[in-house]
């Protein structure tokens, strides 16, 4: 299975808080998965980090591909086609990031690994 993480589940993972449920636990730990880190969530996490709403012992530059690379997260770039497929999805979210990674999840097959009730009114596949 193809994973997208969200980037509260990333960092959930990444900081080890409790919120991570036993099935995400599961599914990020099975070998015959591929868990992904989309540049939306990167991006994400640079603004919130610059903006102090966001806190790490080390820099956010830093932080990213040193628990992308510890976790075998792959990187997912954001391209033309999931940008303009974002823009036309309804806003159940009105944060941009969040329609981005429904975006891509749906093009690219994955199921996206989130708590958040607000993105299962979308039509993609998620799990928690």
């Amino acid at each position: 299975m193809k994973l997208l993480l969200d980037t509260c589940t990333f960092l959930w993972l990444t900081l080890e808080v409790r919120g991570l449920s036993d099935t995400a636990r599961k599914v990020l730990a099975d070998s015959e998965n591929e868990a992904f880190l989309s540049t939306a969530s990167t991006w994400e996490m640079a603004i919130k980090y610059h903006a102090s709403k966001l806190e790490l012992r080390i820099p956010v530059s830093i932080f990213v591909p040193q628990q992308r690379a510890a976790h075998q997260l792959l990187s997912l770039p954001i391209d033309e086609e999931a940008a303009l497929y974002a823009a036309e999805l309804p806003k159940y979210r009105g944060d941009p990031f969040d329609r981005m990674l429904v975006a891509q999840a749906i093009l690219n097959g994955m199921t996206l690994l989130t708590p958040d009730p607000l993105i299962r009114r979308y039509p993609v596949r998620t799990l928690w």
